[in-house]
């Protein structure tokens, strides 16, 4: 079998055991190999029950982002989870981390579901323009009722330990920090008849519930008319109440597929892969760390920086000395008499007059009006000290994007606050031009910074996205 996936006995109890990091996700191999560990478990005579965990630091967090986009392949999830549904053994699924999207999926197939403390679960598909499409909108509502279903699937929110047992997702919270110990523990109180097992899919349909399906399609018409998902979901768990689980599940799968071929969900996954590492400088390698950092003058953010420096092993000082290696100026204060090798930031507002080249500084650190995206500017540092600074910022949980020479993010303002009747389409000319000019490293942090700072819609995946997509599409209806 595949060597992310591994099969073991432990006495009479048959372990399955997924090590694939960094978060064990979903990929070709892992489902080839749950397959495989689970009919190895199936014909061993002296396995009573059967244990699914994962190693490292959680569960498995979903799907594999390697695989978005690719034409899928066999085994598909949701024929994965119905074999393990159809187990003859008893099937316990421990849950550590997070178990998300296709994850909880996995683990609502299991027979039995333990957490340790700590663990959050969720279905959040909606938030790329997806439903739960295998069986997340079947079994859920099974076990928590239509209206909790609801709220989990629309919203996408992760829902921790405590929660997931009040609500029933989960059988029990097990207090050892171990995963195994705590997936033997219940598997073995299962044998001894301490506990009870059963397969999600054959409990009963959930009570329908209109009233409940007409409050949250009302609140997501208030809250986001223009998405298309969200309204699928509606449907998928309607569906659940009518009539069987193979016919729920055949539902689902066709509104899956219609989110899959819905413009949207192109859209929201360009924006997921946006955020990735927006502040990685292409080509600058791994420069010596920062450690030594001081903030001149007053500014929120440096209130923020001081909340997290104790875990970054980061020194913040007011003032620079010998071994300061970077300085953070607020906005209004004078360069102070930093060594010569120290890097110079400059904090300077998204909506500031005046160039950024005459702050005298090595790098200007571009603060929004509003949202926690800061921009890091190279005026005139190299690329191995932006990413130095950049490297910093992350390291004391400020999420940050670079650029080059100018700032992104004031063009963007300027261009949608010159146009309030249309800033969509100001931020879209704006952005075919700074992509022209050089400005970004990659276009999709012009989307990135136009979404998360100025309210672009997210589902058109971004400015410099959209205008590209309109251009195509006038050329190819152009004579």
């Amino acid at each position: 079998m595949p060597a992310c996936v591994h099969y073991q006995r432990h006495d009479d109890i048959g372990v399955i055991r997924i090590d694939n990091p960094p978060v064990n996700a979903l990929g070709h191999a892992v489902r080839s190999g749950l397959l495989e560990a689970l009919d190895q478990g199936q014909a061993d005579d002296g396995a009573r029950a059967l244990v699914l965990m994962a190693d490292g630091r959680t569960f498995i967090a979903g799907a594999d982002i390697r695989e978005f986009g690719q034409p899928p392949r066999l085994p598909i999830l949701p024929e994965v989870i119905a074999r393990l549904e159809a187990s003859t053994k008893p099937l316990v699924a421990v849950l550590h981390g997070t178990a998300l999207g296709g994850g909880l999926e996995v683990a609502l197939g299991c027979h039995y579901r333990v957490a340790l403390p700590g663990t959050r679960v969720g279905l959040p598909e909606v938030k790329l323009g997806l439903l739960p499409g295998a069986g997340g909108t079947q079994r859920l509502p099974r076990l928590v009722g239509v209206d909790s279903a609801l709220e989990l699937i629309t919203s996408g929110r992760f829902v921790p330990a405590d929660e997931a047992l009040t609500l029933g997702i989960i059988d029990a919270i097990d207090q050892t920090d171990v995963p195994l110990d705590a997936g033997l523990g219940a598997a073995r109180a299962i044998l001894e008849g301490q506990r009870t097992a059963r397969r999600t899919g054959e409990l009963p349909a959930p009570a329908a519930d209109p009233g409940a399906i007409a409050r949250h399609r009302v609140r997501l018409e208030a809250e986001v008319p223009d998405l298309f998902s969200p309204f699928r979901c509606i449907e998928a768990v309607a569906a659940s109440t009518e009539s069987s689980l193979a016919e729920g599940l055949r539902r689902e799968r066709e509104l899956f597929l219609a989110c899959m071929d819905s413009p949207q969900r192109a859209g929201l996954i360009h924006a997921f892969f946006a955020a990735r590492a927006p502040h990685r400088v292409p080509e600058a390698g791994e420069p010596p760390a920062l450690t030594r950092i001081a903030l001149h003058g007053e500014h929120p953010l440096f209130e923020r920086l001081e909340r997290h420096a104790g875990h970054s092993g980061i020194a913040l000082t007011e003032r620079p000395d010998a071994s300061t290696q970077a300085c953070l100026i607020a906005p209004g204060d004078a360069a102070p008499d930093c060594p010569a090798a120290c890097l110079r930031i400059a904090l300077q507002p998204a909506d500031a007059d005046g160039r950024l080249q005459d702050l005298n500084a090595d790098l200007v650190l571009v603060i929004p009006p509003q949202g926690a995206l800061l921009e890091l500017v190279a005026t005139r540092a190299s690329a191995e000290r932006q990413q130095a600074a950049a490297a910093a910022l992350k390291a004391l949980r400020q999420a940050v994007v670079v650029s080059r020479r100018d700032s992104l993010l004031a063009a963007l303002y300027r261009a949608a606050n010159a146009a309030p009747d249309d800033r969509c389409a100001a931020m879209e000319a704006a952005s075919l031009l700074l992509a022209e000019q050089g400005l970004c490293y990659r276009t999709s942090d012009i989307d990135l910074l136009a979404v998360e700072v100025l309210g672009y819609p997210r589902h058109l995946g971004g400015p410099h996205r959209q205008a590209t997509l309109n251009a195509s599409a006038t050329s190819e209806t152009s004579p």
